[in-house]
């Protein structure tokens, strides 16, 4: 089978350099076209040291004409970006963006949290909000396929089985979650130059993140009901990993076994989510360079409530890898190619 050919977009960054690392390695992909834009003409090794024993294409800036060599497309691009490139894909192309300009479902919605105008209103329709474990047979329908966000990756995939039995009051979820630096992209070292970035805990766009965008959208799908979130996530003094702690009140007759036994068959089968055993107090250093979600069930102190751990590697699970592990099944692949 020959390989697919593949254009990197964004190749500079924390997620491009990641994303990089994992199809050197996958066996149906050849990287054809790196692409940036300060970066145009350098190796790519002057961004990621270990990427120096693979042969790889220097750094060109991306034109439209590129699109008729490739197969797969992916974007790492600043957000409203991929919009214009989506319109020029021709029909062989799949487009897999990891940044948010195909997240949600409404323009409106998009120019609400982006505050910027959608440019390619009419594709949004024709693209898929990919989480492989939810909806795998779904997204191989679809040529442009939208990567979640790292924090919304770490929340949903605990919570949509339990909306989806009804377990839980969905007037009452508190989430706080603490990412790596890496999460703010590598830009970072200047934004927080003042701010002792390797030694203190910070939070950030209290109440109004937008993430919290997509993980009402989503939530709201299996729920059919109002839904009351509020999360808020912190930059922490570490590279990566992201660590979510989700406070739930629990409905009548359901109580923190029969929560862990829906949350174990439902992912009984998956290669990359993990349900921890009962009031294990996991850590964001058992998923790093992994693109597993380790998910923990915790008791509280009160009977009614119960406190959900869940744990990613922000740039694989929360972006590269998920990214991979939606290629894959768009192409009959085996899902864990390239992750394992």
């Amino acid at each position: 089978m020959p390989k697919l050919n593949a254009l990197v977009a964004g190749s500079t960054g924390y997620i491009g350099t990641q994303l990089i690392k994992i199809l050197v390695k996958h066996k149906h992909i050849n990287i054809k076209y790196l692409c940036g834009n300060s970066s145009v003409g350098k190796s790519i090794v002057s961004y990621d040291k270990s990427l120096s024993k693979y042969k790889l294409p220097k750094i060109k800036k991306f034109n439209k004409n590129l699109l008729n060599d490739v197969d797969v497309i992916f974007t790492a691009l600043p957000n409203g970006e991929a919009q214009d490139i989506s319109k020029h894909l021709n029909n062989k192309n799949i487009l897999i963006d990891l940044a948010a300009d195909f997240r949600l479902e409404k323009a409106s919605e998009y120019k609400k949290w982006y505050k910027q105008n959608h440019r390619a209103v009419k594709l949004i329709k024709k693209s898929i909000y990919s989480l492989p474990e939810i909806n795998r047979e779904e997204l191989k329908k679809y040529n442009i396929i939208s990567s979640p966000g790292c924090y919304p990756t770490s929340i949903l995939l605990p919570l949509i089985p339990l909306f989806n039995k009804n377990f839980i009051n969905f007037k009452n979820i508190i989430i706080d979650s603490k990412s790596g630096y890496s999460g703010a992209g590598r830009g970072v070292h200047k934004k927080y130059k003042n701010k002792n970035l390797y030694e203190s805990l910070s939070a950030y766009g209290v109440g109004n993140h937008r993430h919290n965008s997509e993980i009402d959208q989503m939530l709201k799908k299996f729920s059919k009901k109002k839904i009351e979130v509020s999360f808020t996530p912190h930059l922490s003094p570490m590279f990566k990993g992201i660590l979510s702690t989700i406070y739930l009140d629990l409905n009548r007759n359901v109580n923190m076994t029969k929560v862990l036994g829906l949350l174990t068959k439902f992912y009984k089968q998956e290669k990359f989510v993990k349900i921890s055993k009962s009031n294990t107090l996991i850590s964001t250093n058992d998923v790093i360079n992994t693109n597993n979600c380790l998910i923990s069930v915790c008791k509280s102190k009160f009977n009614n409530k119960i406190i959900i751990l869940s744990a990613i590697d922000n740039l694989i699970k929360g972006g590269a890898g998920q990214a991979v592990q939606s290629l894959n099944n768009r192409f009959n692949f085996p899902e864990t190619t390239g992750l394992i």
